[in-house]
Order: structure tokens, then C-alpha cells, then sequence
């Protein structure tokens, strides 16, 4: 679980846009410059993956509505999967990227050979895939959707639609802005499971459709080693907006539930849909 002190202050909106970008112009030369979701990003990434959280919890208690196996779309190193695992479902976990999905590997080799035998990890895109099976539990976690244009949304709601069994729930998170008010960027320092600190920059200014994330070790060496620093931006769906798409491509707002406080920056919002009859 991660822990975070609060934002940095800054003197006005101007100075705050640029505070990634003179942490990362201080490092110099040092700079190793990679994604979230990379070979060098992903084990930074899933150190500070937590499965303690409001959405975690949502999803998996979404799950225990009904028996069967869960399909994990955009799986990672198995935020969701490890503890759908530990409470006994047989789970298939989906991811693009190569590097998260050695990470969950890496996890599922420590776990006990029951929870091993139960997941199956498939590397594919989650816009466009085939796995000749259908599940009565389909999730997919924030900001995964943000990661898909127009045309991947609706290719992904396709192969829901493919794969839900009947009766099925796809369920799946939006995050909006919830301080209108509040600092473009934001500057925080935030622990990872392992007892790294990390500086965590995210430039989100109120109604943009993205927002920037850069994320590296608070207290990096004082010699002239590589620094890694992870840069990603991050598309923003609302879940207005989400809930019109999936109307169209088919499948029905059961529920719409908000997991965040009022005021949060981040506002997550659950959707439970259904195949429309």
C-alpha cells in the first residue's frame, strides 16, 4: 500500500505547469527516460500498485455476486488478478504489454500451485481479441480505457460483447476531475510496497481530455548514476461520456456508483453494464 504527504505548494498556475519538467532538467544527462508500462517503467509501476483501495474493493465485491471465472482486461501485474486468485476464482488475465505481464508472472511463481492453476495470462490487445470462451465477470480498471481512441473503445466493446456470458456484468471505472478549483499540476511523495519513495507529478489542468503523469525515486544517489524517470499521458473519459458509448455499442448502465468523496481530485465512478436485450 502506498502512502502520500500532499501536494507540493507552488506560487501560481505557471510555476506549478512547469515542475516535472524542471525536476527532470535538473537531473541532467542522468535522465533514463521510459513509460509506465516498459520494460524499466513497470516495476516502478507495480511497486506502487495498491490492493487496498475503494476500486479494488468495488470490483471485487462486484464479483462475489455470482460464482464463475473472471476475464481481467488491461490485467498488469495482477492488481486485480492476485486477489481474485487468493479468494478462489479462476481467472484470465490480459494485458499488452509484455513487461507488466512478467511481473504477474514473477507474483503467481511465489503463490501457492492452486492459485497458479487457476490463471490463465494471455498477452493481447484488449481492443481486438479472441478467446473462444465467455465469462460471466468482465473488469477493466482505470485509466486501462483511457489508453484506447475512439476506435479502440469500440473495438473493445466488441470483444466484450464476444465474450460475456449471458447474464454476464462488464465491469469497468471512469476518472474525471473532482476539484475544478484545485493546481493544474500536483507534486506529491508517495511509498512504495517495497520502502521506495517516489515523486509523483501529475499535470491535470480542469476540463483538459489528458492529463501528463511522471513519476521517479525522490532521492535518487548523489553520484552520477541513471536516473529513471517514467512519462506517460493519459487520455481522460468521462463517465458520461462512457455511458453514451457503451449505450451505442450495446451494452446497458446497470449501476453507476461514485468510490471517491466529493472535492477528490481523482473522482472514480463504477459501471456495471449488461448486454442489452
Amino acid at each position: 500500500m502506498t502512502t502520500a504527504t500532499a501536494p507540493a505548494p507552488a506560487a501560481d498556475a505557471s510555476e506549478a505547469a512547469t515542475l516535472a519538467a524542471r525536476r527532470i532538467a535538473g537531473l541532467g544527462a542522468r535522465v533514463r527516460p521510459c513509460g509506465l508500462y516498459d520494460a524499466l517503467g513497470a516495476p516502478l509501476y507495480q511497486d506502487l500498485a495498491t490492493y487496498d483501495d475503494p476500486e479494488t474493493r468495488a470490483l471485487l465485491s462486484g464479483v462475489r455476486t455470482a460464482p464463475g471465472p473472471v476475464l481481467d482486461l488491461a490485467a498488469g501485474a495482477g492488481r486485480f488478478t492476485l486477489p481474485l486468485l487468493a479468494g478462489g476464482r479462476e481467472v484470465t488475465a490480459l494485458d499488452l504489454s509484455a513487461d507488466m505481464l512478467d511481473l504477474l508472472r514473477s507474483e503467481l511463481a511465489k503463490a501457492p500451485a492452486s492459485m497458479r492453476s487457476r490463471c490463465t495470462v494471455v498477452q493481447g490487445d484488449m481492443s481486438a481479441f479472441a478467446l473462444g470462451r465467455r465469462f460471466p465477470h468482465i473488469l477493466l480498471g482505470t485509466t486501462s480505457l483511457s489508453l484506447l481512441d475512439a476506435a479502440g473503445r469500440a473495438g473493445l466493446y466488441r470483444c466484450v460483447l464476444d465474450h460475456l456470458a449471458d447474464g454476464g456484468r462488464f465491469r469497468l471505472t471512469a476518472l474525471e476531475r473532482g476539484d475544478d478549483d484545485g493546481p493544474d499540476e500536483t507534486a506529491v511523495r508517495v511509498t512504495g510496497a517495497g520502502g521506495t519513495v517516489y515523486e509523483l507529478y501529475e499535470h491535470w489542468p480542469a476540463g483538459a481530455d489528458g492529463r501528463s503523469v511522471t513519476l521517479l525515486p525522490a532521492d535518487p544517489p548523489a553520484d552520477d548514476s541513471p536516473v529513471t524517470v517514467c512519462t506517460d499521458r493519459v487520455g481522460v473519459i468521462g463517465p458520461d461520456v462512457l455511458e453514451a458509448e457503451l449505450a451505442a455499442a450495446g451494452l446497458t448502465v446497470l449501476t453507476r456508483e461514485l468510490l471517491t468523496p466529493p472535492g477528490e481530485r481523482h473522482r472514480v465512478t463504477l459501471l456495471t453494464t449488461e448486454a442489452t436485450r
